[in-house]
């Protein structure tokens, strides 16, 4: 069984992405945890319902509409951080430094508190209801994003379900790369019959980062066929996003023509390009494009871009940049070659004199002329730096976030939009997450849109409107806010601790604290009731601590009365099951993995180093601006006293500018040092206490240039018309795209597919659909003289038997008493003489029985039946068996083994083995030997493989 449901992203303007995919046996499994620009928490009240049921989340992309909303979800909603998930390790790490810029630049991600918990949590009189919730803290995210299990592409992994899923029963996941961004995923579920493959923004076309989507082999899909692990599945989730946009004429060079020319034609006139992209995935395709640009430009002496200086912000850029440089083997062949070409001692520090003096190439992400700007001061800086000279420097900026609804691309679309000179380059189609509110984004790309279609009016995209900006800023609580802020958070705590007792909060991992399910078997089914019970009734808690009581009822607490309660002695545990027949005391397990229990290094640490540690735990507790005696300086500490002693700006870094990395950041990032390195971190808005969310509005006249270039790196139609096909899938499932494209994409998908062989679902939000196999199985019994015929062959842990007999419709009583005549044949008596003779009732039910064929059938039979190989040969296990047979081999390119110089193996992407000899003898060796190596390597691999012959 499969039934697939979306959240959010079918049939919908928004590019948010959620979907349920619920198989066999109740297992759910939850794919992306998308969010829109507009944050708005109603988005996710269906996933905080499906949450108790979950059995595990995969993430598809480190972009906003695919993981935006996950540490909103650790953070607020019960049981989700217990929830085992999977991502491929760029996913992981992009995606913690998307969601720390993303917590940074606005306020409006942390969301408000409803007013109704609010009134209902408080007597006071209702002020403002634009209360905010607390926001994750960088260490917060970095720990929620240490939780998932990282996978690497085309690993299968069997994973492990969550505490109050149902057994997975053998369910395997498989990563495969779908392009467009670094880590991307097409997720291959596999369970039972079921073959699911789930592909979602992929981008099949090479680019100069990112490589195509493994749809045909390799990377940059290379092939001519499907991958056989990706061909023919029982179900296809395909997005539906540029079903309708043409492919540009010639590929990627074009694009990035378009974009270069562009940008020349508006520094030419002396004017500043703004290009909004987003913090992690797309911007490494843009920045690497630009910088190489600059390069270019540079070495041919062509001079267009030589009077332009250019930029790169975001709050979080130089540890996305630091990533990127240590994840070079996800990115496209060019990449790896290009940073071969330069590892050899040629590479100089980023930026640096020598290395620009010198001539020598630096690395694909060792920027020359890119500098990076994670400050607002910094912006100032730029902005006002050509007002001090006599000609204003021409600048090109990248930064987040695409939108521009936040991040640093709303501050300068504000400065830069009232100089007709200047120009802005949308390069992703921008969504439409509210009918009322459109983003900026928006409204610039329907006034693009408008212009293009009015032929001669215009048609450069200068736009003459009025924009209104709506800031979004944080303010402290105060008065009878702060009073109804402390009412609701003192209910929220009461309700943690109460769900904590029981057992159901987050904050208790599974590992610490054992549960009924495991402490006995003879009480496994009860137990598990229970607790699935109790984790589907959480949202229902939920609701019940929202009223104006702050503490629950008896029958709530269960056995906790003992302990929440005062003299209270004695609970009845009669016809009680679960928890709630013995004392609550859980039962803490020491934490161990396969290996054994956990070491905790810090128990064994000598003397001199626990003093160390002691040393820098003290410097860690004191202040920042003071220096005590005794006490360890930190380098953030030292540039602050020797500013504060007038010796001017320190040109170290701020080393903690992200402690939440794994590593430190780079001393050096961008271009030669200047002043801009100097300007003072901004105040961190997040460690801010109780505040609210105060809105300003600002009307600004809108007189430049705005363009459209594609960038997204989004399938196209002629993509989707292409590939489609050839996956072969059952069932087609499409989302992820606004009506009219999901629609068009649907009916030109019914005439190139085989007609009514496939079927074609265009679901809409929160409505579910059965896409199962359509298959027809029955259970046959084979009877006791065929088992004894069956000869059965071993390969890779499986049993393997050919089998050939007629299938006879049996009474089941008639069935049972010849097993027990065939049991007991020397205990023959009178009785069972008479009721082996009893003729069968009419109405006694039938069974399919598979029996011998008779002699005079079973020599046609077995003349017919066509012998087979069942088993799949791995390259790798070959290579093994022939070396240790005195062979040698050697795998030579991808799917090719070379044995003994004279015969090659190739095994092709339908799974089909290939043998060639060149047909010369060998002196020596066992190649000589039983028919040389050609037939050495043929009985080797028939050896592996179980010949299923006629029986």
């Amino acid at each position: 069984m499969f039934t697939f449901s979306s959240l959010q992203g079918a049939l919908s303007e928004s590019s948010a992405s959620q979907s349920i995919l619920e198989l066999d046996g109740g297992i759910k499994v939850l794919v992306d945890v998308g969010w829109d620009e507009s944050f708005d928490v109603a988005k996710l009240k269906e996933l905080e319902k499906q949450v108790p049921t979950l059995s595990l989340i995969l993430l598809t992309h480190a972009t906003t509409n695919h993981i935006a909303a996950f540490a909103h979800c650790c953070k607020h909603f019960p049981l989700f951080t217990r929830i085992p998930v999977y991502a491929t390790s760029p996913i992981i790490a992009l995606g913690r430094t998307l969601l720390q810029d993303l917590y940074s630049s606005t306020p409006l991600a942390a969301t408000t508190i409803p007013s109704s918990s609010l009134d209902e949590a408080s007597y006071a009189t209702q002020q403002s209801s634009d209360i905010l919730l607390q926001a994750p803290t960088p260490e917060e995210i970095a720990t929620y994003f240490s939780l998932i299990h990282p996978l690497k592409y085309s690993q299968p992994h069997q994973p492990l379900g969550s505490p109050f899923s149902p057994p997975l029963n053998g369910l395997t996941i498989t990563a495969y790369n779908s392009g467009r961004t670094l880590g991307g995923t097409i997720w291959h579920i596999q369970h039972g019959l079921e073959s699911i493959v789930y592909a979602v923004d992929w981008n099949q076309g090479r680019e100069n980062v990112y490589a195509g989507a493994a749809w045909l082999g390799g990377a940059g899909g290379g092939g001519s066929e499907i991958i056989e692990q990706l061909r023919k599945p029982t179900a296809l989730v395909c997005s539906s996003r540029g079903g309708e946009k043409t492919s540009i004429a010639g590929g990627r060079s074009k694009r990035d023509e378009q974009l270069l020319n562009k940008v020349k034609s508006c520094v030419a006139r002396g004017g500043t390009v703004l290009i909004p992209i987003d913090s992690s995935a797309r911007v490494l395709e843009l920045a690497y494009l630009m910088d190489h640009a600059w390069r270019a430009d540079t070495t041919t002496g062509e001079g267009h871009f030589k009077s332009a200086k250019l930029y790169l912000a975001s709050r979080n850029i130089h540890s996305t940049m630091k990533y990127a440089r240590s994840m070079l083997e996800w990115m496209d062949d060019s990449i790896v070659r290009e940073f071969e070409a330069v590892v050899d001692g040629s590479r100089k520090v980023n930026g640096t004199a020598d290395a620009a003096k010198s001539g020598k190439e630096a690395g694909p992400f060792d920027f020359k002329f890119l500098k990076l700007l994670d400050r607002q001061g910094q912006i100032d800086k730029v902005f006002g730096a050509g007002t001090e000279e006599d000609t204003p420097t021409s600048r090109v900026i990248l930064a987040s976030d695409s939108t521009l609804e936040w991040g640093f691309s709303k501050d300068v679309l504000r400065r830069i939009a009232q100089d007709p000179k200047n120009m802005v380059i949308l390069t992703e189609y921008p969504s439409l997450a509210s009918e009322t509110q459109p983003s900026l984004a928006r409204c610039l790309w329907t006034w693009w849109k408008d212009s293009q279609e009015r032929a001669g009016d215009n048609v450069n995209g200068e736009t003459k409107h009025e924009i209104e900006f709506i800031n979004a800023k944080r303010q402290a609580l105060e008065g009878n806010d702060l009073a109804r802020y402390q009412q609701w958070l003192a209910q929220q705590r009461q309700l943690q601790t109460t769900l904590r007792s029981t057992g159901a909060d987050a904050l208790e991992a599974a590992g610490d604290v054992g549960d009924e399910a495991s402490e006995s078997e003879s009480e496994s089914e009860d137990s598990d009731n229970e607790q699935q019970g109790r984790a589907l009734n959480v949202a229902t808690t939920m609701g019940q601590a929202s009223r104006k009581k702050a503490a629950l009822t008896d029958e709530d607490l269960g056995i906790n009365v003992l302990l929440k309660k005062k003299g209270v002695y004695d609970f009845d545990v009669k016809n009680k099951k679960g928890r709630d027949r013995m004392f609550p005391h859980p039962v803490r397990r020491k934490r161990g993995d396969d290996y054994g229990e956990l070491i905790r290094p810090e128990d064994f640490l000598r003397a001199e180093e626990r003093d160390d540690n002691d040393g820098q735990d003290l410097a860690q507790m004191g202040s920042d601006d003071q220096e005590k005696l005794g006490k360890k300086r930190k380098w953030d500490n030292a540039a602050g006293s020797a500013k504060n002693q007038g010796l001017g700006p320190s040109k170290r870094p701020n080393l903690t500018r992200s402690v939440t990395d794994d590593f430190e950041i780079a001393v050096s990032d961008g271009p030669v040092e200047d002043e801009l390195d100097g300007i003072p971190d901004d105040l961190d808005e997040t460690s801010m206490g109780p505040s609210k969310l105060v809105f300003t509005k600002e009307t600004i006249a809108v007189n430049l240039e705005v363009e459209f270039i594609d960038l997204s790196g989004v399938h196209d139609k002629r993509s989707l018309h292409m590939l489609i096909p050839l996956i072969q899938p059952r069932k087609l499932v499409l989302i992820g795209g606004t009506g009219g494209e999901t629609l068009t994409l649907a009916s030109d998908c019914k005439k190139l597919l085989a007609e009514g062989s496939v079927s074609v679902y265009t679901p809409s939000i929160g409505v579910a659909i059965d896409a199962s196999v359509d298959t027809n199985a029955w259970v046959v019994k084979l009877a006791p003289a065929l088992v004894k015929q069956l000869k059965w062959q071993n390969v890779r842990g499986l049993s393997i038997a050919t089998v050939t007999g007629q299938l006879l419709a049996v009474q089941r009583e008639l069935a049972a008493r010849q097993e027990e005549e065939a049991a007991n044949k020397r205990l023959k008596t009178e009785d069972s003489e008479e009721h082996a003779n009893v003729p069968p009732a009419k109405d006694i039910p039938t069974e399919p029985t598979l029996d011998i064929l008779p002699t005079n059938m079973a020599s046609a039979t077995r003349s017919v039946a066509q012998p087979l190989h069942v088993g799949d040969l791995r390259l790798a296990d070959l290579r093994k068996a022939m070396q240790q047979s005195g062979h040698t081999a050697e795998f030579r390119g991808e799917g090719t083994l070379l044995i003994d110089g004279s015969v090659v193996v190739r095994k092709t992407t339908a799974g089909r083995i290939d043998v060639e000899s060149i047909g010369l003898p060998t002196d020596g060796g066992p190649a000589t030997q039983l028919g040389g190596t050609f037939y050495a390597v043929k009985r080797t691999i028939y050896e592996s493989l179980a010949v299923v012959a006629g029986a």
